[in-house]
């Protein structure tokens, strides 16, 4: 399993780990994982103390967010989104659903931009490619949107969890709901493949 692969498989780990230790009330969720994603969360951890935790994946690394911070990994998951879906459909020449789905990815990242201006926040300097994860085929790259979606969903459930302000929730509940409508749309493909 290549690095890339290793990390989309931590990322839907922690994404099924947070989700149940949040259910069931409990602030350890290693009390809950199964020994081999124990064991593959570590590994993968080992591997990411050499890159930078990022965008989705950041975010579940913890459990206690400023509002800058939710928006700092925010537009770092939808910028990188959209990188990947634009390496995917040049790489691939595929175009649909990854056509659609870039426009909206735009428009996520104009509503999160907007947030910084009313809140004063600087955005910072960040290469969204660095964490591109690269398909080795093209049948994989339906299973990376669904990835990818679960665990920006995961993110937004987890930032909603938090006393917001109201244009602030109103831009992660929609960005949130346009993420479900890109995983319906990535399952889709995925099971024509």
């Amino acid at each position: 399993m290549n690095k890339n692969k290793k990390i989309v498989t931590l990322l839907l780990v922690l994404t099924s780990v947070f989700t149940v230790a949040f259910a069931q009330g409990t602030k350890e969720p290693a009390q809950i994982m199964e020994p081999e994603a124990a064991a593959l969360v570590e590994q993968i951890n080992n591997t990411n103390s050499q890159n930078e935790l990022f965008g989705a994946s950041a975010a579940q690394s913890t459990d206690e967010f400023t509002l800058e911070e939710m928006l700092q990994y925010a537009i770092e998951d939808e910028r990188l989104a959209l990188a990947e879906y634009e390496f995917i459909m040049k790489e691939f020449n595929v175009s649909r659903p990854f056509s659609n789905i870039i426009k909206a990815e735009q428009s996520h990242e104009k509503a999160l931009l907007n947030l910084y201006d009313v809140y004063g926040f600087e955005v910072s300097d960040f290469d969204a490619t660095s964490h591109v994860v690269l398909p080795d085929s093209l049948s994989e790259i339906y299973d990376i949107g669904v990835e990818a979606e679960i665990a920006n969903i995961a993110m937004y459930d987890k930032f909603l969890s938090y006393d917001l302000p109201d244009d602030v929730r109103r831009v992660f509940e929609a960005l949130k709901k346009g993420s479900l409508n890109h995983l319906d749309s990535f399952k889709k493909q995925s099971t024509k493949y």
